[in-house]
């Protein structure tokens, strides 16, 4: 389910992670080859994304369940 990013916070690894609209976090982690995320290691390209829309996997899943 696709929910909006409404902030972002560093877990205890000094990873990103996003807060989305549904209450749940995920990593937005910058770690080449694997996840091409440059914006997210300046201020200003975090905030240039607050709004934009992620997968929420933690959705997807309680909504399987609840099916």
């Amino acid at each position: 389910m696709q929910q909006k990013i409404t902030g972002f916070h560093l877990d205890e690894m000094d990873d990103w992670v996003a807060d989305l609209e549904c209450g749940h976090t995920q990593h937005v982690r910058h770690q080449p080859p694997w996840q091409n995320r440059l914006w997210v290691i300046s201020e200003k390209g975090r905030a240039k994304h607050i709004g934009m829309q992620l997968q929420c996997k933690k959705c997807d899943r309680e909504k399987s369940i609840d099916s």
